[in-house]
């Protein structure tokens, strides 16, 4: 009987289907790479038992926001498919002598890159470069600062125009700041981070190399306009120049036509965070408790609490969410682009930076976390402390 029943148990085996298996299996990896968005929607839904869904969610949305960065995000993808970004950069990387020069221009291609790519994306273009020119003259052993200070200047870079960074698009478009004003609050933090990261990049030591240039990839004249003319109007959409309901479809289609690939390789968990922190925002400012908390934070100091909302929940869900407790945009803007170094978690960028080195780096993740504090907190400090005295 005993035997009888051992065999009867070990014989029953519960039999997981294979596309049972390769749906857990995408779903674990979708996961690991999308953190942001897992802990936002979860956090959005947690959200939702606090405040029933009803009417007031479809004003949670701002529908201009989305479609400028769905626009930007498409036509860049476009241009990458071409390998724009890649060949305009590694024709200024081949005209450096030694590592030094060379880390001055990846970061400077970065930094240019942010203002008009979004930080994010210029990371996805120029970071893959830096990897590819300190391995082929074997200077890996740079990898590590000139990573952080491309990261960086990633975050500050952008932070001069409206489509710079994702959280300006959303402020820019929340509060209808005018343009020139927008730039002028953003001049000096700008000014100071271009001092300050080609200060850093001063003591990376020059030693020589030489980079050869990949004669195979060729600029296409005729789609590298078309897609030129598409990314002028979406700069137009930001700038309220042209509708963005008009800005859409025109933007889906032409690409659409041209190529295929492009739209199915936007960064769509991207826009999917936003709308969960949308979500999330718009619920929490409709919790009392939670909303006179934030709104007593924000009268003390905007700039130091949405400095210190960026090291713990990031930049882009501080800007959307404390924009429900503060008209004071000013403040605002400056706390979570300033914000945006600090932590690993507190911009996107750098986490997107992180996988990025520890996908070619291994065993050195603990000497990398520490540098990129240091320099991190570094740049913080300066940047609070001089925007706090003289803005």
């Amino acid at each position: 009987m005993h035997t009888s029943s051992a065999k009867r148990h070990h014989g029953y085996h519960f039999h997981i289907p294979a596309s049972l298996r390769r749906a857990r299996e995408w779903a674990v990896s979708f996961a690991s790479g999308n953190i942001v968005l897992v802990i936002a929607a979860t956090l959005a839904l947690i959200s939702c038992c606090f405040v029933r869904p009803d009417a007031a969610y479809l004003g949670y949305f701002d529908l201009k926001t989305l479609t400028c960065l769905f626009c930007t995000l498409a036509v860049i993808c476009a241009l990458k498919n071409i390998k724009f970004f890649t060949i305009t950069a590694r024709k200024i990387v081949t005209c450096t002598g030694n590592t030094r020069t060379l880390s001055l221009s990846l970061v400077y291609i970065t930094f240019i890159g942010s203002m008009f790519l979004a930080n994010d994306m210029a990371l996805l273009t120029f970071l893959p470069l830096g990897y590819l020119s300190l391995s082929c003259t074997g200077k890996e052993k740079y990898m590590a600062p000139i990573f952080i200070l491309q990261n960086i200047a990633a975050n500050l870079g952008g932070m001069l125009t409206p489509f710079g960074n994702p959280q300006n698009l959303y402020i820019y478009t929340k509060f209808n700041v005018p343009t020139l004003e927008f730039m002028g609050i953003m001049l000096l933090p700008f000014v100071l981070s271009i001092i300050l990261f080609t200060v850093a990049c001063l003591f990376i030591p020059k030693e020589t190399l030489s980079l050869e240039e990949n004669r195979e990839e060729k600029i296409q004249p005729k789609k590298t306009a078309f897609y030129l003319v598409l990314f002028a109007l979406t700069i137009l959409t930001v700038f309220r120049l042209i509708p963005y309901y008009v800005c859409l479809p025109l933007i889906v289609i032409s690409v659409f036509l041209m190529d295929k690939r492009a739209l199915a390789k936007v960064d769509y968990p991207l826009l999917l965070t936003f709308v969960c922190f949308f979500l999330l925002a718009g619920n929490v400012s409709r919790i009392d408790v939670v909303s006179r908390f934030f709104s007593a934070l924000l009268e003390k100091s905007t700039l130091l609490t949405s400095i210190l909302s960026c090291q713990v929940i990031s930049n882009v869900p501080s800007a959307i969410l404390l924009s429900e407790f503060t008209s004071n945009y000013r403040d605002l803007l400056l706390g979570v682009n300033i914000g945006g170094v600090g932590t690993l978690i507190s911009s996107l960028a750098s986490l997107i930076t992180f996988r990025e080195y520890t996908s070619h780096v291994k065993g050195k993740t603990l000497k990398y976390l520490g540098l990129f504090t240091a320099l991190n907190f570094g740049f913080l400090i300066i940047l609070t402390t001089v925007v706090f005295l003289f803005m």
